[in-house]
């Protein structure tokens, strides 16, 4: 189970950064007031503006198009923990060490103390009480 969460973290972590330095267009053509194309990779497909695609606007072109460009980062930044303050050091630390209690098994070995000894016999006890097994 922990190398399951282990792997899902960190696919999740690289497909964070991947998008997040990734750049991408979208263009839109509308027609009339009406979207009529969307592209995420390539052009919008030229649509044939005449008379009879356009009866609500008395326009000759009547067409338009929108492109939205979206930015990804270029460079990563590593933030190191001396810029960190004291209040974000205690929650990073809190964090982690809950972390751990929860997901990690910690297992308690009772340890034996070598200064107990038994007792010593000084008679056979089964043969003082008659106690035999059969």
């Amino acid at each position: 189970m922990r190398k399951f969460i282990y792997r899902m973290v960190s696919t999740l972590m690289a497909v964070m950064v991947l998008l997040s330095t990734m750049s991408f267009t979208v263009k839109k053509q509308y027609c009339g007031g009406f979207l009529v194309g969307v592209s995420f990779v390539g052009d919008v497909g030229n649509i044939d503006v005449s008379e009879n695609s356009c009866t609500t606007v008395k326009m000759k072109n009547c067409c338009k198009e929108e492109v939205h460009h979206i930015e990804g980062q270029d460079t990563l930044q590593i933030e190191s923990s001396s810029n960190l303050t004291f209040e974000q050091q205690k929650v990073l630390l809190a964090f982690s060490i809950s972390y751990n209690f929860i997901f990690f098994e910690f297992k308690e070995e009772k340890q034996l103390s070598r200064a107990i000894i038994p007792p010593e016999l000084h008679q056979d006890l089964q043969v003082l009480y008659q106690v035999f097994l059969t």
